[in-house]
């Protein structure tokens, strides 16, 4: 069973609520809304453990009161059901005399805060609501489900610490910000792995413009630990973006199978690297200026990347005391499978990616997997026309997900009323000699 440690990611959740929180020291705090978590409790205890939200003390704030809380281990007794800790046995036959005039709940709004600062139990909070309700008992029970759910929402005391997971990140960053991850949802996410056919063997390439790290994550998670596969992940920027990837907390030698570059710098390695100045082609300069327009505008969008400054720093030569630097390393190993070729190529480009896959496809086996996501239609058309024209890639398709959730209960069955749209579009073929 896995144990809390610091420097971990977690996610916190409290019911359905999920946030990705960074556990770095004993005095890490986290924020859900209005109320504020202190972390320390959760040292060496295992994921998937209860905590409840004890108040220390409450702060008047510019969005009302905000009440610190430190979290005590709890039992599986305390988390009983609402309905069945207030014993209701009755319900009405329909609501067609209640009216919604905001006269019903005879506690004012001062009471419940006052009953919130002095009692640290939804269920006490929950049933002062109820005795105080004059509509409560002629609701339908299914209305009355629907009150308490809504109440103890509010007022829930509970979270649970989970561990973190491709999806459980997929749908946290596409829920707070969507265009960081390029609004990857988690089902074309999972159509991405699939197409690509990544397994626990072979060398596969990705590029993508600013994802979180949730696509080299994704890939690498799915290779599996202690395998032979090896990812090179392409990005256009100095730093790679990884915090998916660190929050999943890899074996370090799974980690080290992911040699992430930059790809202005290893395509100059791969054409130039370790040659004589003379023998370097017009042909391998060309292939290599070729990426570096788009390549550069792909830097200037994605976040979270430091200032262009690429020309200078591959310009400078190590000294020959010192070490060479990592990204000299990475783009040696890199060019290493390079010459070897891949047996896939995944692209997630924000900028228009003719001239990079024009770069890239040579570098992948005959028969091998293209899967290329991207936000507008028009320029995953124009690929794929162009792939049509040349006859490099065949079976082509492109296609766009719409993903719909559904409430399941008896008599009660219907689609979700607030739900994603869109979620990009695929362009899927193979490779041929």
């Amino acid at each position: 069973m896995a144990i809390i440690q610091l420097g971990d990611y977690v996610v916190i959740q409290r019911q359905k609520y999920t946030k990705l929180q960074k556990f770095g020291s004993l005095d890490a705090t986290a924020t859900l809304g209005k109320e504020h978590l202190e972390l320390k409790s959760l040292l060496d205890q295992p994921y998937g453990s209860t905590f409840k939200m004890c108040v220390k003390e409450s702060k008047a704030g510019k969005r009302g009161a905000q009440r610190q809380h430190s979290l005590e281990l709890c039992t599986e007794n305390e988390l009983r059901s609402i309905r069945d800790v207030l014993n209701i046995s009755s319900s009405g036959a329909d609501n067609r005399d209640i009216s919604d005039n905001g006269e019903a709940q005879s506690l004012k709004s001062s009471d419940i805060e006052q009953m919130r600062e002095e009692c640290n139990e939804s269920s006490k909070i929950i049933e002062k609501l109820v005795e105080n309700s004059k509509t409560f008992h002629t609701r339908t029970e299914y209305s009355q489900d629907k009150y308490l759910l809504k109440k103890e929402k509010k007022y829930f005391e509970f979270v649970q610490i989970r561990q973190p997971t491709i999806r459980l990140m997929a749908d946290i960053f596409h829920r707070q910000d969507p265009d960081k991850i390029m609004g990857i949802r988690v089902d074309t996410l999972s159509q991405i792995i699939s197409y690509s056919g990544i397994s626990g063997f072979g060398n596969y390439m990705l590029y993508e413009s600013g994802t979180n790290g949730l696509l080299p994550a994704a890939m690498l998670n799915s290779m599996g630990a202690g395998t032979e596969a090896t990812l090179v992940h392409m990005h256009p920027g100095n730093v790679p973006q990884k915090q998916a990837l660190l929050a999943l907390k890899l074996p370090l030698e799974q980690q080290q199978r992911c040699i992430s570059v930059n790809l202005y710098s290893v395509l100059r390695e791969f054409y130039q690297g370790d040659k004589p100045e003379a023998t370097n082609s017009a042909d391998d300069e060309e292939k290599v200026e070729a990426v570096t327009e788009a390549e550069v505008t792909a830097e200037e969008q994605s976040e979270g990347f430091e200032p262009s400054s690429k020309k200078v720093k591959l310009d400078e030569s190590p000294k020959s005391n010192k070490a060479p630097p990592r990204w000299q390393v990475e783009n040696k190993r890199a060019a290493v499978l390079m010459n070897e070729k891949f047996d896939s190529l995944v692209m997630a480009a924000k900028e228009h990616p003719s001239s990079i896959l024009q770069a890239l496809l040579p570098l992948v086996k005959p028969s091998r997997p293209v899967v290329i996501f991207g936000t507008c239609k028009e320029l995953l058309q124009e690929i794929y026309m162009e792939l049509k024209t040349t006859g490099k890639v065949t079976n082509l398709h492109l296609t766009s997900n719409w993903m719909r959730t559904y409430q399941i209960l008896p008599n009660r069955t219907h689609p979700e009323v607030n739900m994603s749209g869109n979620s990009g579009y695929l362009l899927t073929g193979y490779t041929l000699k």
